[in-house]
């Protein structure tokens, strides 16, 4: 993990980040860290910008196509950091249990429908839907869009989804989220996920993913909005 972390950090670098990290680390840096006592009195970060066409999915819902995660803004960075953070998506999807998952390559969407990548906002070709249930029988399909992305600390992760319905082409659910580590709602989240406490034998480990580890805050926070899909 730590050797992925740092590639994303340095295709960021890359493009000019340096500046923005040396300022942002001038700025916090006579600021203490939010107090064990602050973050009790905090509620957890819970997402709020969800919509759900119905609580629970239909029976005969059961197999969906996820399309790659791709970003609005063509920024070659985001582009590099959406290659690495899409199988992250993927596998947190699969720990909910509610679908069988097929991912669609680049590739195949490219031959399938002109494009490398879709966000959901866009208009769809006429066949889109007839064509994803065709290449994979899907039941509907999940996009999957990265709205943020901050490599520094405070680190942050913007993510917006939606799942349609292959035959109806109804939205099913859709959420729109940005999780940010400087927030205090969101490190007590991370202090109770699952993985919080397996990064260091300090009474406050949770917190170590959210403010070095890139990945693993992605992973947290996809998480957390496939937390509010409907419930089977």
């Amino acid at each position: 993990m730590p050797g992925e972390d740092a590639l994303l950090r340095r295709r960021l670098c890359c493009r000019g980040w340096i500046s923005g990290l040396l300022v942002g680390c001038w700025m916090l840096g006579g600021c203490a860290l939010p107090t064990q006592h602050i973050g009790c009195s905090t509620p957890d970060y819970r997402p709020t910008n969800v919509f759900l066409y119905a609580p629970g999915l239909s029976p005969d819902l059961k197999r969906i196509a996820v399309l790659p995660l791709a970003s609005e803004d063509q920024r070659p960075d985001l582009e590099e950091v959406c290659e690495t953070l899409s199988p992250v998506v993927q596998a947190e999807l699969v720990k909910t249990g509610k679908f069988e998952i097929v991912g669609v390559s680049h590739e195949i969407l490219q031959s399938r429908t002109g494009r490398w990548a879709w966000t959901g906002t866009e208009l769809l070709p006429k066949d889109f839907f007839d064509s994803m249930r065709e290449l994979c029988g899907c039941d509907a399909v999940l996009f999957c869009q990265l709205t943020e992305f901050r490599a520094y600390e405070p680190l942050a992760v913007g993510w917006r989804m939606k799942l349609v319905n292959a035959r109806t082409g109804q939205t099913l659910w859709a959420v729109d989220e940005l999780l940010d580590a400087a927030q205090q709602p969101v490190l007590n989240g991370a202090r109770h996920h699952p993985w919080a406490g397996l990064w260091s034998p300090h009474e406050d480990g949770g917190d170590w993913p959210m403010r070095n580890s890139p990945r693993l805050f992605a992973q947290y926070a996809a998480a957390q909005v496939f937390r509010t899909l409907p419930n089977r």
